[in-house]
């Protein structure tokens, strides 16, 4: 099955409205020469800004995170239904940011991403090892564990309306980069354990590659069999590297 490719943009805490704006009107102006989907995840203060800024564009826009929950007492939290209120595409869930520094577990992972399903947003779920876990020769079985918590609660039904991203924890802002087959091994890995699931979803389930792609390794990358994209970082902060990646795919 030929997979449309997707290349999104993780901005993470960075930016301010000016430069976003400089940001998005060069997005929108080099967008027409990508081979791939675009989308971009931005800070929620700066959702609006996107919306305003890339509705009739070809390029899509979500957030970094969204809440387990529908409603209620939950300071701080942003839920899905909320999102949807700006017209958000995708929602990325169980980044290993979130999974390290705000101790989210495999059952929250699971719980944001069936949230993000249910209100309509296609949830961008992360999954990948640390530099120990992969030393420790324990990159499988971490990946593994970590799909299979999801798959638990969304189903294959769920993971037909996903997208999946790869990311080696040990190689996210170090400017290590996994080789194209050190990548490719790992994303077979989890087509094949989707295969489980459901052998149709695993034919058509995007998964992205997400540790330091950049225009100089992108095209061989995204050149391996299950590698149907990126979801990027440093580089989506630079519109001629984000839209190089674009046109490489």
């Amino acid at each position: 099955m030929a997979r449309t490719k997707l290349v999104a943009g993780n901005w993470k805490m960075h930016g301010d409205t000016a430069a976003n704006q400089t940001l998005l009107n060069a997005l929108k102006s080099g967008a027409a020469a990508a081979k791939a989907a675009m989308a971009v995840c931005v800070p929620a203060p700066y959702l609006a800004q996107a919306r305003s800024a890339l509705a009739g564009t070809p390029i899509s826009w979500g957030s970094q995170d969204v809440s387990a929950h529908a409603s209620g007492a939950y300071t701080g939290e942003v839920s899905a239904t909320m999102l949807k209120d700006f017209d958000c595409t995708y929602a990325i869930v169980g980044h290993s940011e979130r999974r390290s520094y705000h101790g989210e577990t495999d059952a929250v992972v699971a719980a944001k991403a069936d949230a993000a399903i249910k209100a309509g947003l296609v949830p961008i779920i992360c999954v990948g090892e640390t530099l120990a876990e992969r030393e420790g020769n324990i990159t499988a079985e971490v990946v593994t564990r970590q799909l299979d918590a999801v798959i638990a609660v969304i189903g294959a039904a769920g993971l037909a309306k996903s997208v999946i991203a790869y990311e080696p924890v040990w190689a996210i802002g170090t400017g290590k980069t996994a080789s194209p087959a050190q990548a490719q091994e790992v994303h077979a890995l989890i087509r094949a354990r989707v295969a489980i699931a459901d052998a149709a979803v695993a034919a058509g389930v995007q998964i992205l590659y997400g540790g330091s792609m950049k225009p100089g390794n992108a095209k061989e990358l995204m050149a391996q069999p299950d590698i149907d994209g990126g979801l990027i970082g440093g580089a989506a902060l630079v519109a001629a590297d984000f839209l190089a990646i674009g046109a490489a795919a």
